[in-house]
């Protein structure tokens, strides 16, 4: 099948963004070179700088792509109705799976290397809508238990809020000093007994 120009452009676009993703997983931020992502891509420089103009425009693109990624599966999966409690239970064991076992290959490291070191406006605008996009997710899962009658729309947004702040603390303290799986299960237990159960 023959590629459309803007198909080949999209296709260049995403190869470049998963071979920077792999670098910054295992380089961090701070040391990551233009150089490293053209090796790592195997698209020239001057192919590299048809799409993005710097390390830190290819790192935010990066950073998005993953959050697009992650509302759109939390989205995929609200459509196929699965129960609120599997749904939820689910969501949070991916965050401690990914605290306890993928801190290594993962993002988070360099995106907190990079707000280290960008501390302008348009970084803070950036690292707010971060934050707002996983609220959002978890909003629109607990919409999905007042869907079902199970829990009721009482300060949903206050509530994803408060998980989105304790997800973000959990995920500093797995990346500086280290957290327990016990430590992460009582907080999320905790963090469920504040939901406005319809039967409560």
């Amino acid at each position: 099948m023959t590629l459309t120009n803007q198909q080949r452009k999209q296709k260049k676009r995403e190869t470049i963004l998963t071979a920077a993703r792999t670098v910054f997983a295992q380089k961090g931020f701070i040391g990551v070179t233009m150089k490293d992502i053209i090796d790592a891509s195997g698209i020239s420089r001057g192919g590299i700088y048809l799409y993005f103009q710097s390390v830190d425009e290819i790192f935010m693109a990066v950073v998005q792509q993953r959050a697009n990624h992650t509302y759109d599966t939390i989205k995929q999966a609200v459509t196929t109705n699965p129960p609120f409690a599997e749904l939820f239970a689910e969501y949070l064991a991916g965050h401690a799976d990914r605290l306890l076992h993928q801190l290594d290959g993962s993002l988070l490291r360099p995106m907190y290397e990079y707000y280290f070191t960008h501390k302008d406006a348009a970084t803070y605008a950036f690292q707010q809508q971060q934050l707002a996009n996983t609220q959002a997710t978890i909003e629109m899962i607990l919409q999905l238990g007042v869907r079902q009658h199970v829990i009721r729309d009482e300060n949903l947004a206050d509530i994803a809020a408060n998980l989105m702040f304790l997800i973000e603390g959990m995920s500093m303290l797995a990346l500086t000093g280290g957290i327990s799986k016990a430590q992460i299960d009582q907080q999320f237990v905790l963090m469920q007994s504040l939901l406005p159960f319809v039967n409560a």
